[in-house]
């Protein structure tokens, strides 16, 4: 049996798009994919909000804990994807990693108004992470 390939989803503080990201893919293709996500500065715990938004389709990380994106030095990654313009910024380029890509999204933490609308947010950056994980996952790892 051959290792599945690892791919790596960076954020900033690795508290919600790259947890959705890791949850989504894990729970959709982790027969395929060994799937991680780590920040440039994690924040204490992951959103509560991501929590939920990733619960009402079924998926569970609520046992998610943010990792920084030193945890990943030396280990071989076939994969990093930074979702968010900071990430990309920080780190263009995963030295363990075989390739890097960008895809960004908007911080939902960011979403204005009320508590209502921010979940709403949540769930509109989980809708277009899931729809483009699926897109581009479905056929493989995207080299």
């Amino acid at each position: 049996m051959t290792a599945r390939p690892r791919v790596l989803f960076i954020c900033t503080a690795n508290a919600a798009r790259s947890q959705m990201a890791e949850g989504y893919l894990k729970a959709k293709y982790g027969d395929r994919f060994e799937v991680f996500s780590a920040g440039f500065q994690p924040a204490g715990q992951v959103s509560p909000r991501a929590i939920q938004a990733m619960k009402e389709i079924g998926i569970d990380i609520s046992g998610h804990q943010p990792k920084s994106i030193d945890t990943f030095n030396g280990v071989p990654l076939d994969l990093a994807v930074t979702l968010c313009d900071n990430a990309r910024a920080v780190c263009p380029v995963v030295p363990s990693a075989k390739k890097t890509i960008h895809h960004g999204f908007p911080d939902p933490h960011l979403t204005p108004s009320a508590d209502t609308e921010i979940i709403e947010g949540y769930r509109s950056v989980r809708d277009a992470i899931c729809t483009w994980l699926d897109e581009t996952f479905s056929k493989g790892l995207p080299l």
